[in-house]
């Protein structure tokens, strides 16, 4: 990967210092990106603005439970080889017809470097990451049944994410550069809002940001509202035309935000926030 490629941030996504200094340094090193943080802080477009910025393609592996490391590389197709013999299929004399090619494939042997996105690499199993070591360490895998090696043409840049759902092994820790995006500060909370609706009314967006942050701060919640909640939400405020005083109060827990069901996702963290509104009300 050419050495003068670095990323700079962009104007649909706004990156700190820190967080576009872990992105170079995973070029420099040519080592994979792993990216932690609440669920909603922007992991997956930081991949997505990453490749964009530095004019590079973008494959994508959303990983789920039922994910096997098996996959991000190739799969034989028993399967429909059997049914096309069965069929007397002349595809079935070439065993390359039923290998189907996963996004590692398809990353290694792409014409130009790429972005490599491993989205939530936490929700496979344990032995997912380290069932990836050696292909990303050395950049190839062998087919068995075709009986080659397939090599990278070019290393990728290898993003993973994970919303920290469980511990990733050691092995595999050691060969990451990592970053862990903190959630946004109000100030910075701010630019990404403008970035979104750049002629949000100021008053409305001061309400809402004080809104939602007290909201964050309650004790107890068991899902804090994420960035891309609150953007959702005031998408809604804006669709709604809810004026800025609609979200204040002189006690800052004696309102329940309106739409706030874009922010609290369980009934759970509702009950508890009105039950706090209430006891507000009543100690007034």
């Amino acid at each position: 990967m050419p050495a003068s490629r670095r990323f700079e941030g962009s104007d649909n996504y706004v990156a700190t210092d820190d967080l576009k200094l872990a992105v170079n340094a995973a070029l420099t090193l040519a080592r994979p990106l792993l990216i932690k943080g609440e669920p909603g802080t922007g992991k997956t477009m930081l991949a997505e603005e990453v490749a964009a910025a530095l004019g590079m393609p973008l494959l994508q592996w959303h990983v789920k439970s039922t994910t096997k490391a098996q996959q991000g590389l190739y799969e034989y197709d028993a399967v429909s080889r059997l049914r096309d013999s069965q069929l007397g299929d002349e595809r079935v004399r070439d065993i390359h017809n039923y290998i189907v090619k996963g996004v590692l494939w398809q990353a290694f042997t792409a014409p130009e470097p790429v972005v490599l996105l491993i989205d939530e690499i936490d929700k496979a199993d344990i032995e997912f990451p380290n069932d990836l070591l050696r292909e990303l360490d050395r950049m190839e895998f062998y087919v068995y049944e075709t009986r080659e090696m397939v090599v990278a043409r070019h290393r990728p840049l290898v993003i993973i994410t994970s919303n920290n759902e469980k511990e990733l092994p050691d092995a595999f820790l050691r060969r990451c550069f990592f970053h862990y995006i903190k959630f946004p500060d109000r100030d910075t909370m701010a630019e990404i809002v403008k970035v979104h609706y750049p002629h949000l009314k100021h008053d409305l967006l001061a309400a809402a940001l004080q809104s939602f942050y007290e909201l964050r701060d309650v004790a107890g919640l068991k899902k804090k509202p994420s960035t891309s909640e609150f953007l959702d939400w005031l998408k809604l405020l804006l669709a709604e035309d809810i004026p800025a005083e609609a979200l204040r109060s002189q006690d800052a827990k004696a309102i329940v935000p309106p739409l706030h069901g874009a922010l609290l996702k369980n009934e759970q963290d509702v009950g508890l926030f009105e039950r706090l509104v209430a006891m507000a009300r009543h100690n007034r």
